[in-house]
């Protein structure tokens, strides 16, 4: 079965410092084809500008290959701004874009940061969207 996420950026943050993780994991779903990242442009700059942060030390070509794959494989979503408090206001586009997709079909939000958004089965942990990819 094939799954359409939207991917929290800290999950790309933790696939890229450590790929043998469960957030690796995840990404390595998304480069086979089991997982369609659904995105927008906020999104993708957001990847890209958080990835190339100093303190991450990851190169700008590892970055490039991570983003630009995931922007391949992805389903590009135009979501409309919705009326929701988050306790991060960044995490609102991804909220959007997951609230726009689940209109039309099933998907699923994967964060490190559970908390961060409202407790529906559709919000998932990494270890909990590796769960339903093995089942």
């Amino acid at each position: 079965m094939k799954y359409d996420a939207v991917i929290d950026t800290n999950v790309l943050v933790s696939a890229a410092l450590k790929l043998e993780s469960v957030p690796g994991q995840i990404l390595l779903a998304v480069f086979c084809g089991m997982i369609r990242p659904l995105l927008n442009e906020g999104i993708a700059a957001e990847y890209r500008d958080v990835l190339l942060r100093p303190k991450f030390h990851l190169t700008p070509s590892l970055v490039d290959e991570i983003v630009d794959g995931i922007c391949a494989q992805g389903l590009w979503i135009s979501a409309p701004a919705l009326a929701i408090d988050l306790s991060d206001p960044n995490d609102r586009i991804f909220y959007e874009v997951l609230m726009e997709r689940r209109k039309s079909c099933d998907a699923v939000l994967i964060t490190g940061n559970i908390k961060h958004f409202p407790p529906e089965e559709y919000i998932l942990t990494p270890r909990q969207m590796l769960d339903r990819l093995t089942e």
